[in-house]
Parts: structure tokens; sequence; C-alpha cells
């Protein structure tokens, strides 16, 4: 059994699934009961992980028949229906903020996503299933929605991660009782082609051909794995890797928030780290857009793990919060190796986050302590803000402040307003 003060490595052995986010429950294989078994799979589920079978067909046209019938949701209650409808419908829903900002040009990349009409799927030379210019090499995530797969472009030679879906798989796959999957994927592709930031999964392309049931999202491949990846007990990365990826999350987070949209899911699955270092953050699979600073929601689709405490108790909640609670869970498992906190049940889960104190130990460098404690506050009212902790002593160390980045759609408002302020003078003149 999974009990409190498990390392993250641990966790690491269990199997977690960090391949973009594709973490989602699959239906489990029927077998001999055993205490061991049962504990290892509501453990996964809790830290929303794929309990994975044995069995890995990297064959591209196969789709699990199980994976078809089953609809996320189908096992609620109405009233827990309605709670999930609720957060995918805020007052103002995310899909037509997205559509108007796309119609009018209120996108933050100076080069759009290219949008590709023509899905072509034939083989190399070497009898290697191609998509288009990309030449398939392996898997290297699944999930209920689809697969991540690596692809080699015959272009520019480089390394792309490609999720791949079924339209027809995810039409039939109900999210909420008016709403299916493909919502959901539709509005990670217009969330995604909104964003251009060195720490955020950069989309490069979408191949969505209207006469044929593939889709695929093409991503920039980062080679490296989710940031506990070689982390073991009993230190964690310790402080000088975690300040480096904290510094990451926290640039990639603010400059989300800053464009009004809230993660909704993170956690060290969804944080891959280049090559160089740098962390970026994927998955935008839950995420939302609000139109202004109000980025009020009901229910919380994110990992129980690192739900913030307002979370788990069913009502209204702001979005940024809580994103910030779990950069303060995501931080305290960098440190320490651990969970804050992790019960044996998803309610023992929710009841830990939101009663138990949490616990650091005896030694612990004073200013870590003090950062750790306000991104873990539980009133979200006093909980440290992004901009607070980018000034953080901690943080700032021997670097300094975290950088403010001037994005494109800033850059276009700035020069605006510049070229607006001389005509004004001109005209005085």
């Amino acid at each position: 059994m999974f009990i409190k003060g498990q390392s993250i490595a641990s966790v690491a052995e269990m199997g977690c699934c960090g391949c973009f986010g594709f973490a989602f429950a699959k239906k489990q294989k029927k077998s001999t009961p055993n205490s061991n078994v049962r504990d290892h799979i509501a453990q996964k589920l809790l830290l929303n992980d794929e309990v994975e079978d044995d069995d890995d067909d990297d064959d591209e046209e196969e789709e699990d028949e199980e994976e078809d019938n089953c609809s996320y949701g189908d096992d609620m209650s109405e009233t827990e229906k309605g709670d999930h409808e609720a957060f995918k419908n805020p007052s103002e829903r995310s899909e037509d903020i997205l559509l108007y900002r796309t119609q009018n040009g209120l996108i933050c990349r100076e080069f759009p996503v290219k949008e590709t009409r023509t899905v072509v799927r034939s083989e190399d030379e070497n009898g290697n299933k191609m998509v288009n210019e990309y030449v398939r090499e392996y898997k290297i995530g699944s999930g209920s929605y689809g697969k991540v797969v690596l692809y080699r472009s015959q272009v520019d030679g480089k390394h792309y991660a490609i999720k791949a879906f079924h339209k027809s798989h995810l039409l039939k796959l109900r999210v909420a009782p008016s709403e299916t999957a493909m919502t959901d994927v539709l509005r990670e592709v217009l969330i995604m082609k909104m964003l251009n930031h060195p720490n955020i999964v950069n989309l490069i392309e979408v191949i969505d051909d209207p006469n044929a049931d593939h889709f695929y999202m093409v991503l920039e491949y980062v080679e490296g794995k989710w940031v506990f990846e070689g982390a073991g007990p009993p230190g964690g990365l310790g402080q000088n890797v975690s300040r480096r990826y904290l510094r990451d999350i926290v640039s990639g987070l603010m400059y989300l928030h800053s464009h009004n949209i809230v993660h909704g899911d993170i956690k060290p699955d969804n944080l891959l780290v280049t090559a160089a270092g740098t962390v970026k953050i994927g998955d935008f699979s839950v995420s939302q857009v609000f139109e202004d600073e109000k980025d009020e929601l009901r229910r919380s689709p994110g990992t129980p793990v690192f739900t913030a405490p307002e979370c788990c108790l069913g009502l209204t909640y702001h979005g940024k919060a809580a994103d910030t609670w779990a950069v303060g869970v995501t931080l305290y498992c960098m440190i320490l190796g651990r969970y804050p906190f992790l019960g044996d049940t998803l309610q023992d889960t929710y009841d830990k986050i939101v009663n138990d104190q949490i616990w650091l130990p005896e030694g612990l460098n004073p200013q870590l302590k003090n950062l750790i404690e306000g991104l873990l506050c539980k009133d979200p009212a006093q909980r440290l803000s992004l901009e607070m902790v980018a000034v953080h002593p901690w943080v700032v160390g021997d670097v300094g402040p975290i950088p403010q980045f001037i994005c494109w759609c800033k850059r276009n408002k700035l020069k605006n307003e510049q070229i607006s302020d001389e005509s004004m003078i001109i005209d005085t003149d």
C-alpha cells in the first residue's frame, strides 16, 4: 500500500505516464482479487495515472474496443454530472472566447499554427508508417482520448510528438451531458493556437482532413522526461534544481494567467524538461479561458493530490489560485520527494488537504519554508500570488527575480500605443 510519506521514486515505479498528460484511467483487466493490487489501483486513480495493461500495441490502426464503448461520467450521479457541466460551462464559454479571439486576430504568436486539411497515410522506403511528411518511430504515451507518437519530419529532419485521435471515438465519448471528448480536444487546440512562450509546449501543426477519421496535433518534441525523472528519496531534486524548475513553471503559468487562461492540472506529469534543463508546461486538455479576471469555477477536473482545499469543498473557487496551490504541491514534491497530502482513498485525501497541517522537516531553509507555506496556504485569499513568488527571496536566490516575458501580443499593444501617442503629438503640433 502507498502510505503517507512514500517517495516520488516509489510512485514512479508504479508506472506513471508523463507524456503530455495522457494519464487517464483505463478499464481494468479482470483478475484474481488481491488486496495489494486493489491498493495499487486505488492510489493510481488518486494520482490520476493510467493503470496500464502489460501489452503495449504500437499498431497505429488498432483502437481499443473498451475505450470506444466507455464514456467518462457513466458512473456519475445526476448531481455530479451537473457539477461537471458547471465546470465545463462557465458563464462565458471558453470556446466562444477563443473563437472570438481567433476571429479578431487576438492571438499571442507572430506566426500562426500551420493547418493542414489533407491526411496522406503511407510508408517510407523502409516500411515505416507515415502521416504526410512525418515518419513514425514509436509510441510515447496513450490514454482514453488517443495516443502520443514520436515522428520524424522528412522535411526538416526534426522529431515531433504527435497526438493522434480518431474523431469518431471522440464524438462517442461523452464527458458531460451536452459535450463529448471532441469538445475537449478542440478547446485544447484553440488554446494552444494562442500560445507562444519558452516554458509552454508549442503546437506546430494541426492535421484535420474533413474526409478522414484521423486527427493530429503536431507538437514540439521535448526530449527530456517529467520533472521527477531520476529523483529519489530522501532529498527530492535538491534546492538548486528545484529552484530552476520552479522559476520556469512560474514564468509559464504567469504568462497563461496574464492571458486569462487557467491550466487546471499543474503537476509533474505535465511538466516536461528539455535536454537543456528548461521546463515546459504541457497538456491543456482541461484548461479554461476567461474573458476577464473573473476566473470562477465550480468543480476541479485536475488530479486529486494536487487539488486546492477550496476545490475539495464543492464550492465556487478561483482557477488561478487553484493553479498556484498546485505549484506549491509540485515544489513540495521536488524538494521532499513526496506528496504533502495523500490518503488511502479519494475522500481521505480531500480530508487531509482541507484539514491537515503541512509537515516540513526541521532545519529546512527558512526562506524555502516560508515560500512553501505561502503557496500551500489553505485560504486562497491569503495564498501567495505568482507575482509574489517571482520576487520571493528563495526564488530570487543569486539569479534575480523571474524576468517579465514580453509576449507577441503585448509587444504589439505597446507598439500600437506608441504609434497612437506619436500621432497625438503630431496632431497637437
